[in-house]
Formats: C-alpha cells, structure tokens, sequence
C-alpha cells in the first residue's frame, strides 16, 4: 500500500510518501512545500494545491493520512491552518485518494507508543522505523511520515479486526 502523510500548514506542508508492505515501512519520498512569508495567502494557496496535485500524480498513493484539525489559543493561525487543509483535502478528493484522519494522540500512539510523547520522541522513533541516516527536515517532514506510518499501523488493526468478524 502506497500511503501518502500530510502535514498541513499555510507555510509550510509536510508530506511523506511511504509504501507499506508485510508490516515494513519503506520511504519512497518526502519533502515539504513552502510558501514565502508576506504573500498574499490566496497565493500561498495556490502553491500548496499545485505542488500537493504534482506531488499525488508522481506518486500515485493509494490514501492520504492527515491530522485532525484541532484549534490551539491562536484562532488565526487555526483558520490559515485550517484554509490549507481544505486545499490538501481537495486536492485528494480531485485524485480519488481516500482520506484517512488521525488525532495527535493516536499518532503518536502509533509511532511512539504513548500518546502524550513529545515532538522529539516522534521524529526519533519515525527515523528509527524508516531506517534513515538523518532526521526528516523540517519537523513538519517528519510529522507527515509520522502520520504515514500511524495509517499503515491502524489501517492493519482495522482489517486485522475485520478478519476476526463474523463479516470477514
């Protein structure tokens, strides 16, 4: 399974593309989109939806796995974050990618085993699971990754549960 984590934000977006196979996480490739402070935000926009569209079309994933939106103390960066999610969202559906979303807490659950970890912890065990030399840079990078390998994790659980159903 080709599984694609976005890390959403109005400058930067992270983003990971991972393929899952046999319970073993392989990087195929990731990055992060950036916007240059003072544009206008309907420019920032537009970057991350072309740049998000050529990332889906190169790579083709099967889902996208993205955190849930929750709000902070600060409404407005709620509201920017929030705008460039509804562009990363669009874009998935544009590409018939189905969506997959996940709270913090199961993130790092899924990656850290503890759902109250902190960032660092998340970004070793996400460098320690993919086997990479370095850290995935920016933390945003790494956040999508994370959210990546969280999916493979829960996407198993749930067909592991389906099996063990009187359905499957």
């Amino acid at each position: 399974m080709l599984i694609l984590g976005v890390d959403p934000g109005l400058a930067i977006v992270g983003w990971g593309v991972l393929s899952y196979d046999k319970n073993q996480f392989t990087p195929v490739a990731f990055g992060s989109v950036t916007t240059p402070a003072h544009t206008p935000t309907e420019e920032r926009l537009e970057i991350i939806f072309h740049d998000l569209n050529q990332i889906i079309e190169q790579y083709k994933p099967e889902c996208m796995s993205i955190e849930e939106l929750f709000f902070t103390n600060n409404v407005t960066t709620g509201i920017r974050v929030a705008e460039a999610r509804g562009i990363v969202l669009l874009s998935a559906k544009m590409h018939d990618v189905p969506i997959y979303e996940y709270t913090p807490g199961q993130v790092k659950q899924a990656v850290v085993g503890y759902g109250k970890a902190e960032k660092h912890q998340v970004i070793d065990m996400v460098t320690r699971i993919l086997k990479l030399k370095n850290p995935p840079k920016p933390d945003d990078t790494a956040d999508a990754l994370a959210l990546a390998i969280c999916h493979g994790h829960s996407f198993n659980s749930k067909l592991a549960s389906f099996y063990n159903t009187p359905e499957g």
